[in-house]
Formats: C-alpha cells, structure tokens, sequence
C-alpha cells in the first residue's frame, strides 16, 4: 500500500513508481500524444489549483455532495441486488477508487456488510493489469466481481473492459457508476450528468496517486501497473474531505432506485460533435462535466462546449479553469451531457 488511503477502505494493486519517471509538462505531453506516445507511458505535471479555483472545489463539493451520496447509495442498492453479499468491487484507478470508497461504505452501512474492495489500473489502448486481475481471481470468484468507475464519458472504457473480459470467462464486464450520462453501464446511480467534485481535482482527492502507468522497463511480467505517490503534497490532500463529506450525507436508508431513460448513447453524441467541428479523432473529444474538467486541467485544451452558459451551479469550477487558462467557452445543444472538452489538434497551431 503507498498513497493516504486507508487499507480498510482498499487494497491498492499498484507498484509504486515514485521517483522513477519525470512529469512532463502539458505543452510536451500533448505534443508526445498527438505523434503517437501511449499517454500511459508519460506522467503530467500536477496542476496547482489557485485559491479561486479551490474556493470553486468546495462549493461544488458543498453543493454536490448529496446528489453524489444519493447516487452512491442508488448504485450501491442495485449491485446488492445483483450479486448479493459476496460481492466483491473492484474500481478503474484513479477517478474510480473514490466511487468504490463510497459504495463500500454504502454497503456497510445498509447491510452491515464489509465487502473487499480492490483498485487496479485499466488503460485505453493497452488492456487491464493481468497480474492484478489474477490477484483477486485467485482469492475471489469471477461472478462476484463488480467493476467500478465514477462516471462514463463517451464509453472508452467499458468497450476496453468489454474486450478484455473476453479472457476471464464468468467476468461480468458492466460497470458500476455514479453517473452514467453515455447511458452505457450496467449499473448507474443516476443518468444525470452533474459534478462528482473529485473530479475537480487530481492526485489531492484521489490519495496523492498520479494516474496509471505503464512502460515495459518499468513495470515487468508479473508486477502491476505503476502510479506514483506525491508525497510532497501531504498538506494538500482532500481525498478524506471529500469522502467523509459525501458519506455524511448518505440516504439514512437504502432508497428506490429510478428507472433508467432510454437514449441515444454518449457515442452517439460524440460522433455527431466530430461531424459538427469537424474533428477526425474522436479522442481529441471529452463529454461531461468529469471530462470536461480532466481536459483543462491535464490536456491542451481548444474549447468547451456547455449546454448552458448560464450554468454557474453546475459549472462554476469549469468558467473558472478556463478563464485561467484562457480558454473559450461555447455554448452547444447538448443532450446527454452538460459539458463537453474539446482538445486542441496541435498540428494545427
């Protein structure tokens, strides 16, 4: 275990990388994607928040935290009732370990039941860890596994999930989410797309991890994939803040899940925005507010799309980011999503 979340919350199958690998800065980062590096090979600088940007945080945390709890709670109904109490959560680092934290606590509070919780790596374009999902099969049975993630963005990963469960037979690939605008996964809390304030932030609400790594010298046959720990950033870390914040505000009894709306899927929508702004690859574009938000903070952004540009409550963090880092705003008819990323081609500067 490495990083400051606790060991009864989860067990973290990562080997640690700290130290090992230099961040690189947005600018080069991006310029390295677009030529063709695998993102999982390269760490980005952490994004040091301005005071403003962190008085944005708390109020979405504030504002948020009970539509999160909610939505936890809702999700956490749904996986009871589908694999009962040998279920076993196993979330996609890093924007899904906090959902996971949240679900455990869920569990323990409604049904009094302590239920494992693992977090490993699954990359875009490289596959799951191998050697973390023969960890937990090795302990656990393949059908109670449930998959964890926080929210969906246009589907990327529960396609690379799909794909790779076709080697764990009796694996059910569907995730688990708090929010499911893409109407993609299996289990969702709500369909709504609404700020999940972990996703405002990086390492310093998700343990101080950086996000997954992978690189053949560095992370050999049999280890898992690599993340790095900021330690450095120990007096910065919100990662309790936020789950206490929203367990506290957890439904004193397990509630009815909504039904579910069936729409056009967040690909859907994606494909037609690459239509509209004539954008080829549709990696280069992010839907909803989770995205939105990893493309200003980590990506080069060209522009956002927001459904409304009145939306302060919802995206008051969003005009914030990209009033610093000058970044246009435009707003589109979204249907499934609030906000969308658009990042910046850069063969075309």
């Amino acid at each position: 275990m490495f990083g400051t979340y606790r060991k009864e919350d989860v067990t973290i199958l990562l080997k640690d990388i700290t130290g090992l690998v230099k961040p690189l800065g947005t600018q080069e980062r991006e310029a390295r994607i677009q030529q063709g590096t695998h993102y999982s090979e390269m760490l980005p600088l952490e994004y040091e928040p301005s005071q403003a940007y962190l008085e944005a945080y708390r109020d979405a945390l504030s504002r948020y935290a009970g539509l999160t709890a909610q939505a936890a709670a809702s999700a956490a109904v749904q996986i009871w009732e589908r694999k009962g109490p040998g279920v076993v959560l196993v979330s996609l680092a890093r924007a899904g370990t906090s959902a996971g934290v949240l679900l455990k606590r869920c569990f323990r509070r409604y049904y009094g039941a302590d239920v494992p919780h693992y977090t490993i790596s699954i990359i875009r374009g490289r596959g799951i860890d191998r050697t973390a999902m023969d960890f937990i099969l090795a302990r656990h049975p393949a059908a109670q596994l449930q998959f964890v993630d926080g929210w969906t963005g246009k589907g990327a990963i529960q396609r690379e999930l799909c794909r790779a469960m076709e080697d764990y037979p009796g694996t059910d690939p569907g995730l688990a989410v708090l929010s499911d605008p893409a109407h993609l996964a299996a289990v969702s809390g709500t369909q709504e797309d609404f700020l999940i304030a972990s996703s405002c932030l990086n390492s310093t609400v998700s343990g101080l991890l950086s996000r997954t790594f992978y690189r053949p010298d560095l992370i050999r046959p049999g280890e898992f994939h690599g993340a790095a720990f900021y330690r450095e950033l120990l007096d910065q870390d919100f990662t309790y803040e936020f789950l206490d914040t929203v367990s506290a505000c957890f439904p004193q009894t397990p509630p009815v899940p909504a039904p579910h709306a069936s729409s056009r899927t967040g690909l859907e929508e994606v494909e037609e925005i690459s239509r509209k702004f004539q954008i080829a690859d549709i990696n280069l574009i992010k839907p909803g507010i989770g995205e939105a938000t990893r493309v200003l903070l980590r990506r080069v952004p060209w522009k956002v799309l927001v459904k409304s540009l009145d939306d302060e409550a919802h995206l008051g963090h969003l005009y914030q980011l990209a009033w610093e880092k000058g970044v246009a705003v435009e707003e589109y008819p979204l249907q499934n999503y609030r906000a969308c990323g658009l990042i910046r081609r850069l063969a075309d500067n």
